[in-house]
């Protein structure tokens, strides 16, 4: 199966903006944003996203809820999950690989390599799951 559905999450529209430059445009995906849990949840199941892309701080609603929130839809439970966090604490990126992220990406990073990054996360988790 080929990466080619993303549900980005991201209450700064800097990043959202960012993020959708680097993978629609460099990394050629589809990608579906939200900026914020509620209207993510609402648009999950129509898009049937690939891979999850969340932003761990965003007020209402953490990433870590938003992934639990979209596994109770059905069909969505085994859609894997990318955190995407300023904390860069080892121990925090380990908290959010326990709770069931495949990767976690810190913030700042490279817009220029994020698809490259996505895919080849992706293609290990394919690999790790087979």
């Amino acid at each position: 199966m080929e990466l080619e559905r993303i549900l980005h999450v991201d209450d700064d529209e800097d990043i959202r903006t960012i993020v959708q430059i680097a993978l629609e445009t460099v990394g050629q995906f589809r990608i579906l944003q939200s900026s914020d849990g509620q209207s993510a949840i609402s648009s999950a199941e129509e898009f049937a996203p690939h891979l999850l892309l969340l932003d761990v701080m965003m007020p209402e609603m953490s990433g870590q809820e938003l992934r639990s929130e979209i596994q109770e839809i059905p069909g969505m439970a085994d859609v894997p999950t990318v955190f995407v966090t300023a904390k860069a604490e080892d121990h925090f990126a380990e908290e959010l690989r326990a709770q069931g992220a495949i990767a976690v990406i810190t913030k700042p990073f490279d817009p220029m390599t994020l698809a490259d990054e996505l895919r080849a996360i992706w293609t290990s988790w394919l690999s790790d799951a087979a």
